[in-house]
C-alpha cells in the first residue's frame, strides 16, 4: 500500500489533477454560457417585462442601453465574462442594485441551511446505519430490517416540499412548538433542516448499513474477532473505516442536493436565502438576478463533485492509477 500510495504521489497525481481541472473548468464555461444564453432565448423583452407594461419606451431603451443589451450578442457575452472575472454578475432590472450585492446577503443564509441539514444527515445517518448492521447482520432480526428498510425507503420518497409542509402543520400550527418562518427566531432553523434532513439521512443510513454489513464478511474481520478483540474496536477501528468510501461519496453528492434542496425549502419557511430570492426573481422577471443565483448553485455543485473526486482519489490511491 506505501509503493502504491508512493507511485500516486510521484506518477499519477499530476496528470490526474489536470483531467480534473479540465473537467471542471468545461463544466463551468458550460454553466456560464448557459447562465448567459438564459436572458436572450426566452422570448420577449426582459427589460420590458421587468419594468411593466406601462414603461415608455424611452426608459425601456435607457435601461436597454445602460446595461449593454443593445450591444451585440458576441460583445454582449465577452463583457459577461470579463464581469465575472471581476466579480461582477450584473445588476437587478427591478431593484437596480449589483447582483453580486444580493448574492451575497442572501448566500449565508442558505449555506447555513445546507451546512446543518448535511451535518444532521451524517450525525444521524451514521449511527443509525451502524446500529442495522450489527443488529441484522447474518439474516437476524428479520422484522427489524424489514421495518427499517421500510420506513428508510417511505422518508426518502417523500419530496422535500411535502416535509416541510408537513412540518409545519404539525410543529408549527398544531402544537405551536417551533417557528415557522424566518430566520431570526430561536429555533426557526429546526423545521427546515429537518424538511432537508430527514429523507438523505435515510437514504444514508440504508447505505452505511449495506456498505457496513458487506465488509462485516471479509477476511480481516473474521481474524479481529479471532483475536477475541471487543466489538466496539472490531467494529469502530476495522469494520467502519473500510464502509465509509462509498458513504462519504454518496453523502458529498447529497450536499450539492442539499443545496438545491433549499430552493423549495426556503419559500415554505419565508427563509431570507438564494431559493427565496430566484423564485422572487424569476415571478418578477429579473433574469440578471436569476443568471447570478443559478451560477452561484451551479458552481456549488460542481466544487462539491470536485472535492469528491479528489478526497475519494486520497483515500484510495489506486483510483488515480486505475483511470490513467
Amino acid at each position: 500500500m506505501t509503493q502504491v500510495a508512493h507511485e500516486v504521489t510521484g506518477s499519477s497525481w499530476l496528470p490526474f489533477a489536470r483531467r480534473r481541472a479540465v473537467r471542471f473548468l468545461t463544466s463551468l464555461w458550460v454553466l456560464v454560457t448557459a447562465a448567459f444564453l438564459m436572458i436572450h432565448l426566452i422570448p420577449g423583452d426582459p427589460v420590458r417585462e421587468a419594468l411593466g407594461m406601462t414603461a415608455s419606451p424611452d426608459v425601456v431603451n435607457a435601461r436597454r442601453e445602460a446595461l449593454g443589451l443593445n450591444d451585440s450578442l458576441v460583445t454582449q457575452y465577452w463583457h459577461y465574462l470579463g464581469g465575472l472575472f471581476s466579480g461582477d454578475f450584473g445588476t437587478s432590472l427591478v431593484s437596480g442594485t449589483p447582483v453580486a450585492d444580493l448574492i451575497g446577503d442572501r448566500l449565508p443564509a442558505t449555506v447555513q441551511l445546507a451546512v446543518t441539514a448535511f451535518l444532521v444527515v451524517v450525525v444521524v445517518a451514521v449511527p443509525v446505519g451502524v446500529v442495522m448492521a450489527v443488529l441484522t447482520r447474518g439474516g437476524r432480526r428479520r422484522g427489524a430490517e424489514l421495518g427499517f428498510t421500510s420506513t428508510s425507503v417511505v422518508l426518502a420518497a417523500i419530496p422535500e416540499f411535502l416535509l416541510a409542509v408537513g412540518l409545519v402543520s404539525l410543529f408549527g400550527v398544531a402544537l405551536g412548538l417551533l417557528p415557522v418562518a424566518g430566520r431570526d427566531a430561536p429555533g426557526s432553523s429546526v423545521l427546515p433542516v429537518l424538511a432537508l434532513a430527514i429523507g438523505p439521512a435515510a437514504v444514508l443510513a440504508r447505505i452505511v448499513r449495506v456498505e457496513l454489513l458487506s465488509v462485516l464478511g471479509n477476511d480481516f474481520v473474521r481474524t479481529a474477532r479471532a483475536k477475541r478483540l471487543p466489538a466496539r474496536l472490531v467494529y469502530v477501528r476495522h469494520a467502519l473505516p473500510n464502509a465509509l468510501t462509498a458513504t462519504l461519496t454518496l453523502g458529498a453528492m447529497m450536499l450539492a442536493s442539499l443545496v438545491a434542496g433549499t430552493v423549495l425549502v426556503e419559500n415554505v419557511f419565508a427563509w431570507p436565502g438564494l431559493g427565496s430570492t430566484i423564485v422572487g426573481s424569476i415571478q418578477q422577471k429579473d433574469y440578471p438576478a436569476v443568471q447570478g443565483i443559478v451560477l452561484v448553485y451551479g458552481t456549488g455543485v460542481l466544487l462539491v463533485n470536485l472535492a469528491v473526486d479528489v478526497v475519494l482519489a486520497l483515500l484510495d490511491p489506486r483510483s488515480t492509477i486505475r483511470e490513467a
